[in-house]
């Protein structure tokens, strides 16, 4: 009788894979499902369409009579797509997306009824906040929150559900979700960056913050997914002996994409453009079966809302072609783990990039302003982006030589590095001649054709600039994208109202605003200097060079956490109107103890799948060996039989060996597990699940590994990295 890993094989050798096809241009389904501006202007009154487009563009209430007009439209449009249900969206503090589906069915007499949505059921709705986790903002039997609308992320069609994104708050009115400190922090870099935007250009009014996100995932087939309990509950193997042949060859990244995966490409493709998620790239990742996929830049806000829609389509699309995605950061031990690239900018209602040089010496002096003040804000808030990308899963990447290091730092390369050290040099302290003025504009004019000449990226680095963005590599593939943008977008607001305040105080001492403005650029280039990082972030001499300079080495998420605790943190989120320190005690809470859950349901799957799949299918191989030698003990005599037999009961040994260890390793798991659930303080929990817990993994895994490679292929239980990541 076959095991149930051999028949999980034979599922993936026997399937036929299903292909659904669109052969149209693709230009054609763009948007298709979504609610967007201009379907708004065919089902909107004139005026209706106006409230619409001031509150997407500056934030205005739209008063209750248009708000019934917005409705009564979305609704008429929806049923049109076949839509029978609407739901909030929204984003809960559990990393996933959630809602509650609601018919527009409403019974208006005996056997009559018709389908109704009014403005107050768009506006506001009313879910149960005591079942999502709220860091004690809210005790269990005060169960009410509201999810309230946000009119500047479009609501869509998926399924036959209109989905209308909202901000998720308490009763009290704390933020219990991603997306409200997020449009916060957009909010305040906005005006932050459009006071700055000033010296150079009256006409900028508008500064939005831009996402371009790029994710990467694995996809193992259903069948052998689903013999797998490790990766079924965690997301990751737990156990699993590398493959002979594993990522060493270089052959998969940017190879030729099998056609199976090819056509859950492209089906998922289809579905994400109907949705409005402007998908332009997919090719294979380093690892095999690892592949990643990429949009085109959007408002920041609007593409977090993009990237998480993309990844529930994705879950689903793979289910048809009988695959599952994983999205974990680090699911196969031996190949390079996933990560969520974060490419962030900022770009204003002039339609210009605040982080792109221009054609001449005054927009390259903004680029400059811009560039400088963000490495600056990197600098004095690099534990605050660590702990922002800090998870239990990135734990497995973050200075794995894979990924960037723990250790944030930013890369800018070698010609603009050579430019801001020739600016700190030049700017003299005094009043700046006419020739110094002439030189430094000279140096600057030149910024364009530094980059075309600074081509070159680093991969090890968290925080890169790449020609006219800042792609920050160190968030992890499960992450919610808007977690790292509240901290990217707070800490810039801060850091360029500052900027202004001191350039102000210059110019009103008499100096000019270019001469201030240099002056005070060149001040936070020496400031920051430590920051910047050129070379092999996977290097030891890196982290030893890290240290010298003071910068900060937060290796594991526990430690990593104490961040949020900070009272400066909090202070600026405060000053900033993007977190209450109340909020923020909470978000800590929620992330220390979600923590320990992920590391305590490892804990959990990794001793059942011991001690009810290896043990037992190990202790089978190794009666059928001793069976082996008592067989050839009785046919040849005591001494010519353990002579032949040599071989297997030397095999017997090592097993013995291998067994003994891994269950020793176990229970001890199992003590400390149970020693670090009788602590009742977060952080002193966490920090006992990640010392004295988790550290017992790999030894499991050792043993478990080694025994994968001694006992017979039929009688173990796992299916094996050479079925799960060679699959077509």
């Amino acid at each position: 009788m076959a095991t149930k890993r051999q028949q999980a094989y034979q599922d993936v050798l026997n399937r036929t894979p299903k292909h659904i096809e669109y052969n149209g241009k693709l230009s054609e389904l763009f948007g298709q499902n979504v609610f967007h501006m201009e379907v708004m202007r065919e089902y909107l009154p004139s005026e209706a369409f106006k409230s619409m487009v001031e509150s997407i563009q500056n934030g205005t209430q739209l008063d209750r009579k248009m708000a019934d007009q917005v409705a009564s439209a979305m609704k008429d449009w929806a049923l049109t797509k076949g839509a029978t249900h609407y739901t909030h969206w929204f984003q809960p503090l559990t990393g996933a997306t959630a809602e509650k589906h609601d018919a527009f069915f409403k019974p208006v007499g005996p056997g009559k009824a018709i389908e109704s949505f009014n403005g107050d059921l768009l506006v506001q709705q009313e879910p149960d906040a005591s079942s999502f986790p709220n860091g004690g903002i809210r005790n269990t039997f005060e169960a009410r929150g509201y999810t309230a609308w946000d009119p500047s992320s479009p609501a869509f069609v998926i399924g036959k559900t209109l989905c209308i994104p909202t901000i998720f708050i308490s009763y009290t009115g704390e933020s219990l979700d991603y997306k409200m400190p997020l449009l916060k922090a957009l909010h305040a870099v906005d005006q932050a960056a459009v006071e700055v935007c000033q010296y150079f250009d009256k006409n900028v009014t508008k500064v939005n913050a831009t996402l371009g996100w790029e994710q990467e995932f694995f996809l193992i087939d259903q069948a052998l997914f689903n013999a797998r309990p490790d990766l079924m509950m965690t997301g990751r193997a737990l156990f699993g002996h590398a493959a002979a042949k594993g990522q060493q060859l270089e052959d998969h990244y940017f190879g030729s994409i099998p056609d199976r995966v090819a056509a859950f490409m492209r089906e998922y493709e289809t579905e994400s453009l109907k949705l409005g998620i402007p998908v332009t790239t997919r090719h294979n990742e380093v690892a095999p079966n690892q592949f990643e996929c990429a949009p085109i830049f959007e408002e920041c806000n609007l593409a977090n809302d993009h990237n998480l829609l993309l990844m529930d389509v994705m879950e689903k699309i793979a289910r048809k072609h009988n695959f599952r995605v994983l999205f974990h950061e680090k699911p196969f031990a031996g190949v390079n783990g996933s990560g969520k690239h974060n490419n962030w900018s900022l770009s204003t209602n002039t339609g210009v990039n605040l982080l792109a040089p221009g054609k001449n010496p005054k927009s390259n002096l903004q680029f400059l302003t811009f560039f400088v003040n963000t490495i600056k804000a990197i600098h004095d808030n690099s534990d605050i982006l660590r702990a922002a990308i800090a998870s239990a899963g990135n734990d497995h990447r973050l200075g794995a030589n894979e990924a960037p290091p723990a250790i944030i730092s930013a890369f800018i390369g070698s010609q603009l590095s050579s430019l801001l050290d020739d600016i700190e040099k030049n700017v003299k302290s005094g009043k700046m001649t006419p020739e110094d003025k002439t030189e430094l504009k000279l140096n600057i004019g030149k910024i364009p054709q530094i980059l075309l000449d600074n081509t070159d990226r680093n991969r090890t680095s968290p925080f890169a600039f790449t020609g006219n963005k800042f792609e920050f590599r160190a968030v992890g593939s499960t992450a919610n994208c808007s977690s790292a943008m509240i901290v990217l977008n707070t800490i810039m607001a801060k850091q360029l109202k500052g900027f202004k305040k001191s350039v102000d105080a210059r110019i009103d001492k008499g100096e000019g605003k270019d001469e201030a403005i240099l002056k005070e650029l060149q001040k936070l280039i020496k400031e920051s200097k430590k920051i910047r990082f050129e070379g092999n972030g996977y290097g030891e001499e890196w982290r030893i060079e890290a240290e010298k300079r003071g910068l900060s080495n937060l290796k594991d998420t526990p430690r990593a956490l104490k961040v949020w605790g900070e009272k400066k943190v909090s202070a600026l989120f405060d000053e900033m109107g993007v977190l209450t320190p109340r909020e923020l005690e909470a978000r800590k809470e929620i992330e220390f103890e979600n923590y320990i859950l992920k590391i305590q349901i490892e804990a959990r799957i990794m001793g059942d799948v011991v001690q009810s799949m290896i043990i037992p299918s190990v202790i089978e191989y190794q009666n059928k060996l001793i069976a082996n030698v008592q067989g050839l003990i009785n046919v040849l005599g005591d001494k010519a039989g353990k002579e032949a037999a040599k071989g297997q009961i030397e095999l017997i040994q090592r097993i013995s060996v291998h067994l003994n260890q891994m269950k020793h390793a176990a229970d001890h798991m199992l003590k400390e597990r149970k020693a670090a659930n009788q602590i009742e303080h977060a952080e002193e929990k966490a920090e006992a699940y990640c010392d004295k817990v988790k550290i017992h993994f790999d030894e499991i895994r050792y043993h478990a590994d080694k025994l994968e490679l001694l006992i017979d292929d039929e009688m173990w239980p796992l299916p094996k990295f050479r079925e799960m990541l060679f699959t077509r």
